[in-house]
């Protein structure tokens, strides 16, 4: 893999870990700034609207702009949003600067989606994604609880610090390895772009990531709790077991890439079917402390490998227009999962049948994922029978976005 390849996944770290290092500070957030610790939870909410409306509002602004000078301004917003979290004296203002952090996330990964599979060969695009998201594994993994001691030992703020020279460092390797590239194609009409993400293949894909992500999210904004008061763990042990899901998500990502490089749709099918296993097992799982363990491990792996197939199906429904906005889209429909995940569970603790169903719950997501995704798979390979009759004997070639079917005479 080229080395431009690891300057995006500096640029992931950095993002994964202001993303999620809030979650272990929202104490210290909430007595510093006088807020409920419910109240400072509502960071965690901002911040995954603010990607949902960021990702598609600067992907179209930035349009124009060669995607090296696009992914250098993201940089730039993020050390800023930092830097302002950072300074931030009251609560309103810190909300605005996580949202303003946030603006930045949809969009990178999106753009950075693009560029990652421009500097491979046609083979090994899905593996460059997963190598570029793994910036934000490892970010779960030692980033976050790095941040977290770092925010408790020396002030919550002192972490936002901290991930704003990061960022620094992230911005000066992609602007050292990064090749130039040109403008976009299509760059000129943004309004194709748009209509190019109104597809159904495009849509299909979009919706596919909203329900497999909702079904990851609904049992991990809760796993505390399943662990502690299902399993019977102690508190303390929630960090460590927290490492062996950032592992499992560290090896699912990987393996998602490679086999999505070998077959795009077997492996988008096949992780989602691992990921309803893995969610319909887990609920017995949590009964026993060494199955727990393993439960929580393989959802790790059965959630991020679901990553790179997902991305990749997206880009290819594109079909090369508007595919920086596809992808950008993809990474707030990811958000969107995960705000639908954590509504789904907390209706199912807080009047449903309570947390003992979640895992159950969870698993209807990537179930209905994978009828969206058969149905998107059925359709297109409909659509280029139907191509091949409209030509009437004629020669001529369709594309479906991986493959070619040529007619003779």
């Amino acid at each position: 893999m080229p080395l431009a390849l690891y300057a995006l996944t500096a640029g992931a770290f950095g993002i994964g870990v202001t993303e999620f290092v809030i979650m272990g500070l929202l104490l210290d957030v909430g007595a510093d700034l006088g807020v409920s610790t419910s109240a400072a939870g509502f960071l965690i909410s901002g911040y995954a609207i603010g990607v949902v409306v960021g990702a598609p509002l600067l992907t179209v602004l930035t349009s124009r702009w060669p995607r090296k000078t696009v992914l250098l301004a993201l940089m730039g917003i993020f050390i800023a949003g930092n830097l302002a979290c950072a300074l931030a004296p009251t609560y309103g203002l810190l909300m605005a600067a996580r949202v303003l952090t946030a603006f930045a996330h949809g969009t990178f990964f999106g753009v950075g989606a693009v560029v990652a599979t421009r500097l491979v060969p046609a083979d090994k695009k899905a593996s460059a994604i997963a190598l570029m998201f793994t910036g934000l594994t490892v970010a779960n993994i030692l980033g976050v609880p790095l941040g977290t001691w770092l925010g408790q030992a020396a002030g919550w703020r002192s972490t936002f610090w901290a991930v704003a020279v990061v960022g620094v460092a992230a911005l000066a390797v992609i602007a050292w390895a990064v090749p130039q590239d040109g403008k976009p194609e299509q760059a000129d009409d943004w309004r194709a772009d748009l209509r190019a993400l109104a597809r159904r293949p495009v849509l299909m894909g979009l919706l596919t990531t909203v329900l497999g992500y909702a079904g990851v999210f609904a049992v991990f904004t809760y796993i505390a709790p399943l662990l502690t008061e299902i399993t019977g763990f102690g508190e303390a042990a929630i960090s460590p077991i927290l490492l062996l899901f950032g592992g499992g998500l560290v090896v699912g990502n990987l393996l998602g890439g490679r086999l999505a490089d070998r077959a795009l749709v077997p492996a988008m099918i096949g992780s989602l079917v691992a990921l309803a296993l893995v969610l319909l097992a887990m609920g017995p799982a949590l009964h026993g402390t060494w199955t727990a363990l393993v439960a929580v491990t393989l959802l790790g792996a059965a959630a991020f490998s679901t990553v790179p197939p997902l991305q990749m199906w997206v880009l290819s429904k594109a079909e090369g227009a508007g595919e920086s906005l596809a992808s950008s889209f993809n990474i707030a429909a990811f958000n969107l999962g995960n705000a639908l995940g954590a509504l789904a569970g907390g209706l199912v603790i807080d009047s449903g049948p309570g947390l003992g169903w979640v895992t159950w719950t969870a698993a209807l997501f990537p179930l209905a994922a994978l009828a969206v995704a058969i149905l998107a798979v059925r359709l297109d390979r409909q659509r280029p029978a139907a191509s091949i009759a409209a030509h009437d004997g004629r020669s001529g070639a369709v594309v479906d976005g991986t493959a070619t079917l040529e007619t003779a005479r």
